[in-house]
């Protein structure tokens, strides 16, 4: 919500949640930031069916995305209104056959659709993306090597921590992320995600906090239901693409994603390198910093950087997160869509293309091996952190 300050032509007018508390909250957030006469809806039908909504975000939890557009796409096929588009929140599902019937009921519905990847509207990245291949890629060749990550301490609400309900770990919650950056580098500026395919996956899996006795322990305490001495996920996960180019060339992708980091708070970085030239960038190097003494006292919070780890010592500052992450960028694009101005950059079918990358990612890391993109049965894979069968090894004595 707070990236939509930053959006001209369109506005927050509700919200829905099962939880009605946090419907009321959201909807009252909205207000305070002036984006938009925010109400609460009793269901996302009704929502649907007023003649003010023109679009929907999708932004609830991985377990409850079929059946939320589902519910979306019997609205409109009862005629109960219309919209203009619909956008999801990454990722687009937690498994290949999830993701194909989202893909399905959206497209039967005829609604546009836009994937809300936030990182691939981070400003830095896309203008960094743009010089390079505009002076270093047009001149002395296209990039070859795209590196991403986003890291930090593990996230807030318990579902993410669970693999049944989330799909995975931190592979599925934020490679997701990372996956479709390094391809986006890779490509042209201009032309389509799919002139640079994948071809082999090869990805490690591993719990390295989060599991050890004594974290164990603090995470049960923190998040009703969690229990990583019985059912753990994957707190750590690499992942090495290699793609082959529309035009003939073998390009890398590395990412990196963990909810075991220890720093200031998140932190996402990119670099990509070609024949002669580099480009990097990190979250955590906002030219903003503040230093806090021991005598400095006060509660802990998240007001210099998301994932905030400590309140005193000297430490970054993200001055705007909604602008420095993408979303601002990534809202604005996608009500022009929706308007007519503008073509969606992201689609559900890259959604689907991330999470093929996924499962392929996972099926690499439980069999120990590289594999070729994409493998038979990726329809039917289910990762074993997602159906409760995951044994890391142990933590500890």
């Amino acid at each position: 919500m707070l990236g939509w300050r930053g959006v001209r032509d369109a506005d927050v007018l509700g919200v829905w949640s099962p939880n009605a508390k946090n419907a009321a909250a959201a909807a009252r957030y909205a207000n305070e930031l002036d984006v938009g006469a925010a109400k609460v809806y009793t269901s996302i039908s009704d929502m649907v069916a007023d003649p003010a909504i023109d679009a929907i975000w999708l932004t609830g939890p991985n377990q409850a995305r079929i059946e939320n557009v589902q519910e979306i796409v019997d609205a409109l096929e009862r005629g109960r209104g219309t919209l203009k588009g619909i956008a999801c929140e990454k990722p687009l599902a937690r498994n290949v056959a999830e993701a194909k019937e989202i893909l399905r009921m959206v497209k039967k519905a005829g609604i546009m659709h836009g994937y809300l990847e936030d990182q691939a509207f981070v400003p830095q990245v896309e203008r960094g993306r743009a010089l390079i291949w505009a002076r270093g890629a047009a001149t002395t060749g296209r990039p070859y090597l795209a590196r991403a990550a986003e890291e930090h301490s593990g996230p807030h609400t318990p579902w993410f921590w669970q693999g049944a309900l989330q799909g995975g770990g931190v592979l599925n919650d934020m490679m997701c992320h990372s996956a479709l950056v390094v391809r986006q580098l890779l490509t042209k500026p201009g032309q389509s995600l799919t002139t640079v395919t994948p071809k082999r996956i090869t990805a490690h899996i591993a719990s390295l906090k989060w599991t050890r006795p004594e974290y164990a322990r603090k995470l049960a305490k923190a998040h009703r239901g969690v229990d990583y001495t019985k059912a753990a996920s994957e707190d750590f996960a690499s992942m090495h693409v290699e793609f082959e180019t529309n035009d003939g060339y073998t390009v890398i992708g590395e990412a990196t994603t963990s909810w075991s980091f220890v720093g200031a708070g998140l932190r996402l970085s990119t670099e990509l390198l070609g024949p002669e030239y580099s480009m990097e960038w990190n979250s955590l190097d906002a030219g903003l910093k503040l230093f806090f003494s021991r005598e400095v006292k006060g509660r802990a919070g998240e007001d210099l950087v998301e994932k905030q780890n400590a309140e005193v010592g000297q430490m970054p500052v993200v001055a705007d997160e909604a602008v420095a992450y993408g979303y601002e960028a990534e809202d604005r694009h996608f009500v022009r869509c929706f308007l007519g101005k503008e073509e969606p950059l992201l689609t559900f079918d890259d959604g689907l293309d991330v999470v093929k990358m996924l499962m392929t990612a996972y099926k690499s890391a439980e069999e120990g091996r590289t594999i070729d993109f994409p493998p038979r049965g990726l329809d039917k894979f289910v990762p074993a952190v997602a159906r409760g069968a995951w044994k890391p090894p142990k933590q500890g004595r």
